[in-house]
């Protein structure tokens, strides 16, 4: 089993000087899912290369056992420093496409053709695709081969506006995940603030927050097995 994780390139909290990048526990908590199940693993992001990480996200009040164990893992901070570019990945290579959020994928990966292009292509392939936090905002672009909205009709979840309102960002995020679903026409469902949710529907997957991340990725290896 071939797993590809797709990480941000961005940095910038829109105009407010701080910084953000990818969430660590989105990242790692899916990470060693894959790999303990014995998959192997390839990180990629727009520009190659280092990705960056929100630094809130490494805050005391946030790591966790897998941010910890990435950390001190020198294979997967290895991983993470070399990146491969996202036109260089190729859908055929993988069995499988998982995106952590953050806020940075909510700049460059929506609008990167290379993301647009290889979401499609592992749907029309017959894969599971899995997306958390604010990842499924990266949807916003993709199609179906009929040419509508990729979740249009499809069952998902992701970051909640009552979430982004509770991390003060409503007025900095270039589009918040919650209407951004609802008006390609997805059937939008959460559950209370920053509680685990996972919705499947079909070969999409999608999580609403950081706590879905396990989750989320345990959903991706059973539709695997069960494929």
């Amino acid at each position: 089993m071939k797993v590809l994780m797709v990480l941000t390139s961005h940095d910038r909290l829109g105009d407010t000087g701080r910084k953000t990048g990818f969430w660590l526990e989105e990242l790692a908590a899916p990470y060693y899912a894959f790999k303990d199940a014995g998959a192997e693993i390839v990180l990629a992001s727009p520009n190659g290369g280092q990705p960056p990480l929100d630094p809130k996200s490494n805050e005391p009040a946030f790591q966790t056992g897998e941010t910890r164990r990435f950390e001190a893992d020198a294979g997967a901070m290895a991983q993470l420093s070399a990146t491969v570019r996202l036109d260089n990945v190729a859908e055929a290579d993988y069995d499988t496409v998982f995106y952590p959020g953050g806020h940075g994928p909510l700049w460059d990966l929506p609008e990167d053709r290379h993301s647009i292009a290889l979401i499609a292509a592992f749907l029309a392939a017959g894969k599971p695709i899995a997306l958390v936090c604010h990842a499924p905002g990266v949807l916003r672009h993709v199609k179906t081969p009929a040419g509508r909205p990729l979740v249009e009709g499809k069952h998902v979840t992701g970051f909640s506006n009552s979430e982004e309102a509770g991390v003060g960002l409503i007025e900095v995020v270039p589009f918040l995940v919650e209407d951004e679903l609802k008006a390609l026409g997805g059937l939008y469902a959460k559950v209370e603030d920053w509680a685990s949710y996972v919705v499947s529907d079909g070969l999409l997957i999608t999580g609403q927050n950081p706590a879905s991340s396990a989750a989320t990725s345990a959903r991706l290896l059973e539709q695997l097995k069960a494929s």
